[in-house]
């Protein structure tokens, strides 16, 4: 029996290509010189696309692909595939939640504590041997602070656990109240920033959520203020952003996601008060390899005729 043929628009680690390979007969569409040509020989026999969040599946990709029954996301967001269209032809979509949860609630503490007590600038104050000659300035407490979680799903909650241990105050913005959530909740991005004093957004991206954190968020949130972004570039203006920073409307800024990455903006980075990660809160072995073998499952149970693991359309 032949393997079914799978289209992948990006690569994955090599402890998911070897087994992949074993499976499927793989179509690597970013290795082309011509992808055009290249769909035009493959896509008649194309079953799966494998991708990543943040290379997706737009509809001409789908429309292309007359065999298509199911994209597998390796990543939670799924805003770079087009849902509707996927769901209009039948095909179906599946992305890797759960698993990368706790890393990304990690990165949101660590850039948290970084932007607060300055890790980067003590790090380069120590080996320019500035330290030698003077004390550098002090940093900022958490303790005692409000953090105010833009989403309240899966990493918003992991995110809210972790930050109890530094004695804080949680409050919350979603789509409505959690009937179990002890924080305060606020049913804006602005109410919520204006009782913050530490901005985490760990919100969904998309349409809906495109440029939430904007210019009136960042007045509210104030001159003392610190936003961390472990969500999505979208969810951001980043002209506004630049703006605050630039004004001092707020004090600082922590990220790892951005709107253009990985050609980021290079006007974010003249701001010692910016920390920056290169969209790194998954990245560690522990979780990538959960995260393919998250893809490769559901994969085999769409073949297999089981119900799928972590679907989303």
């Amino acid at each position: 029996m032949s393997k079914p043929e799978i289209l992948m628009i990006g690569a994955y680690p090599e402890w998911d290509m070897r087994p992949l390979a074993d499976d499927y007969e793989i179509h690597r569409l970013w290795e082309a010189a011509d992808r055009n040509a290249f769909l035009e020989t493959v896509a008649p026999n194309i079953r799966a696309v494998a991708t990543r969040g943040e290379l997706g599946a737009q509809a001409a990709l789908i429309d292309r692909l007359p065999r298509l029954e199911i994209i597998a996301c390796y990543g939670v967001g799924v805003d770079a595939i087009d849902l509707a269209r996927a769901k209009a032809r039948g095909v179906r979509v599946t992305n890797t939640p759960d698993v990368l949860t706790e890393d990304v609630a990690d990165m949101a503490m660590a850039l948290t504590l970084a932007t607060l007590r300055k890790v980067p600038q003590g790090d380069a104050y120590v080996r320019s041997g500035a330290w030698a000659k003077a004390n550098m300035p002090l940093a900022t407490s958490l303790g005692g602070k409000t953090i105010g979680l833009l989403g309240f799903g899966r990493i918003g909650r992991a995110v809210a656990r972790r930050a109890k241990g530094f004695g804080v105050r949680i409050v919350y913005c979603d789509v409505a109240p959690a009937a179990d959530a002890e924080g305060a909740y606020y049913p804006d991005a602005v109410a919520l920033a204006r009782a913050s004093d530490v901005l985490i957004a760990t919100v969904s991206g998309g349409e809906a959520t495109r440029n939430l954190v904007n210019a009136k968020v960042f007045e509210a949130l104030g001159p003392s203020g610190v936003f961390i972004n472990v969500a999505r570039g979208s969810i951001v203006d980043e002209d506004a952003l630049i703006e605050a920073l630039r004004r001092g409307v707020i004090a600082g800024a922590g990220l790892d996601v951005f709107w253009n990455e990985p050609n980021i903006d290079p006007r974010l980075l003249v701001f010692e008060s910016v920390v920056v990660q290169p969209h790194q809160s998954s990245g560690t072995v522990e979780t990538r390899k959960a995260m393919g073998k998250l893809v490769r499952d559901n994969l085999a149970a769409h073949f297999a005729g089981r119900p799928l693991l972590t679907p989303v359309v």
